[in-house]
Order: C-alpha cells, then structure tokens, then sequence
C-alpha cells in the first residue's frame, strides 16, 4: 500500500525542480526540498529492499530472519515516508502563505502521521496484552 503513494510522490518531487516557479523560491525552500527528496529516496530504497532481498535469497534465505529484517525496513521506510511529507508539506505551505505556518502545520502533519501510523498501534499492542 505505501509503495504507490511513495512512487507518486517521489515522481512529483523529480519533476518539481525542472518547473518554472521553483526557480521562485529561497534557499532555506530548497533545503527543505532536498530533505524531503532524499527522505522519499531512501524511503523507496527501504520498501524495495525487501522484495530484493526475498529474489536474491530465493529458496535460502532463512524466513523468520528475512520477516524480522524486513519488518525492520518497513518500519523505517514509514518513518522516512512521514517525514518525507510533513517536509513537502511545509514546502507547499510556505510557496502558500509564510514559513511560520508552513512550521505550525508540517509539525501538525507530522504528528497525525506519528499519531496513526505508530502511537495508535503501539497503544493496541500494548492494550491487547
């Protein structure tokens, strides 16, 4: 599920540079466009992995070890994706208004994202033992 959105968003950031308005904004913009470009970049390394891993392997790779790592990699891979968004978001919000809310509200994205992808399902697992 996370690999298409990751692909279109890594696609929107690949062309994003070779448009007219981004030649429009700041150099603190761009640092935050290359942190979120490089996060989407090793984000999609991340989900990748596993799948490369499992063909490289195929038939001796022990299982339980490969799930434990790719488990690992996955995990990672959303943490990188959040921030890769909550960074794009802040890019799209200070073109839109001004760097004090672009702040205010990729700090609210980032959040929502820290909320439901790991804090709520950490509180279930915790609840259920």
């Amino acid at each position: 599920m996370a690999l298409p959105g990751l692909e279109l968003l890594f696609g929107f950031l690949l062309i994003l540079p070779f448009t007219d308005g981004f030649r429009s904004i700041d150099a603190a913009e761009r640092a935050v466009y290359l942190a979120g470009f490089l996060a989407t970049a090793a984000a999609a390394a991340l989900l990748i992995t596993p799948a490369t891993s499992h063909r490289l392997g195929f038939r001796r790779v022990d299982k339980e070890q490969l799930l434990l790592v790719t488990n690992r990699q996955i995990v990672g891979a959303l943490v990188l994706m959040s921030i890769a968004i909550a960074l794009v978001v802040h890019l799209v919000v200070s073109v839109l208004l001004d760097a004090a809310w672009a702040g205010v509200i990729a700090a609210g994205v980032a959040a929502w994202f820290a909320l439901w992808w790991f804090v709520v399902p950490l509180w279930r697992q915790h609840r259920q033992r």
